[in-house]
């Protein structure tokens, strides 16, 4: 009987962590090859620019010191944004998050309080980060639960509006008197200062980060409500069949998201700035989106993500000052891996099956059943060549 050849693509119901790691590899590779073309395209060796980036990153204490600096902020938001994908939650507003968390803590910091101590002023700073961050995140999850607002919409646009509201006291109220008008606070006092390790810029937000991928991962695999977030993100059907309060699990992953981006917040201003100054962020909670897909939503990717996109961002001011070339550049190359890593995250997803059928098979009947270790309830692609 005469055969055709049909390609079938079948549903993984678990993708192995082998796999997803390559794809994560492989996403990171072409992005630097995009990366490359775009030098190139600048008139700047790529070779040579990729070569000075890692000697003065990986080769000097400094150049060190400032890829932990950065990776800080993008590890506690990546945090935050792994956790509102988990459940299937876009959450694409953890820039005006960490804005809120910073101005909360800025208003800690400059208030009087009765005993002038980093241990009573610091955890103070800490808490009112995560609490207005986790505030700010409640608005687009209680717009999306009561009346079924696109949360990606809200999200984003709740950015600019924080933005703006910090601009408000910078320029207004909070601006430096002796600042020459510059739209940036007064230098918080001493006890408002997080500790550095050393003459560099690292500090004790470094050790925070790490406390809350072990805190993330602690609620995630070991609490209710990481197991409710999980099973809303794998079957929202089942999570109600279950007895899960959808609204409530959204609602308390959203204040735990939107804390953690707060709570980068209070770690950049107390720990680098020193003061709240306009574009203190260069756009973490944007990059943070990448940083927790590159992690594959978990904790330890997400730190592992974390220092590579911070090691990209300090690689592209030494290519601003060696080269002069403008951080979009950087900001490319990070979109051209967000789109490698959406693109490749097909493969983990789907596997792609040749099956010899008869050539009577109609093209419009159904597929052939799928292989071992597919789910006969889930649907597949077939093309026939």
């Amino acid at each position: 009987m005469a055969e055709r050849w049909v390609v079938h693509l079948e549903p993984r119901l678990r993708p192995s962590v082998a796999r997803m790691a390559a794809v994560s590899c492989g996403a990171v590779v072409l992005a630097l090859a995009v990366g490359a073309i775009l030098l190139r395209a600048a008139g700047v060796p790529p070779l040579a620019s990729y070569a000075e980036m890692a000697v003065e990153l990986f080769g000097e204490a400094y150049g060190f010191s400032e890829v932990l600096v950065k990776s800080t902020p993008l590890i506690l938001c990546g945090l935050g944004v792994m956790v509102a994908l988990k459940m299937l939650f876009w959450n694409i507003g953890a820039e005006g998050q960490l804005h809120m968390g910073a101005w909360a803590a800025t208003a800690v910091a400059m208030a009087p309080l009765p005993v002038e101590s980093a241990w009573l002023r610091l955890p103070l700073m800490a808490l009112a980060g995560i609490v207005a961050g986790g505030l700010w995140a409640l608005i687009p999850a209680a717009l999306k639960i009561g009346r079924q607002v696109n949360e990606v919409i809200t999200s984003l646009l709740l950015n600019y509006v924080a933005i703006a509201w910090v601009d408000h006291f910078i320029y207004g109220p909070w601006r430096d008197p002796a600042s020459s008008n510059f739209p940036l606070t007064p230098m918080f006092p001493d006890a408002a200062q997080l500790p550095r390790f050393g003459t560099l810029r690292v500090n004790v937000g470094l050790l925070v980060a790490f406390a809350a991928t072990a805190l993330v991962y602690v609620v995630q695999e070991r609490s209710r409500l990481g197991f409710a977030i999980r099973v809303m993100g794998d079957n929202p059907a089942a999570a109600r069949y279950a007895g899960i309060g959808l609204a409530g699990t959204t609602l308390a992953a959203m204040a735990f998201s939107g804390g953690l981006a707060g709570l980068a917040g209070m770690v950049e201003v107390a720990g680098i700035q020193h003061r709240l100054l306009r574009g203190f962020s260069p756009g973490y909670g944007y990059t943070a989106i990448i940083v927790a897909w590159l992690g594959r939503l978990h904790p330890a990717g997400v730190l592992v993500a974390g220092f590579l996109l911070g090691a990209l961002l300090a690689g592209g001011e030494v290519l601003q000052i060696s080269r002069q070339l403008p951080i979009s550049m950087i900001f490319m190359i990070e979109g051209a891996l967000l789109l490698t890593l959406l693109a490749g995250d097909f493969f983990t997803r789907y596997r792609v099956v040749w099956r010899r059928v008869p050539l009577s098979l109609s093209p419009l009947a159904p597929p052939p059943p799928p292989l071992q270790g597919g789910g006969e309830h889930e649907k597949g692609w077939t093309g026939i060549c």
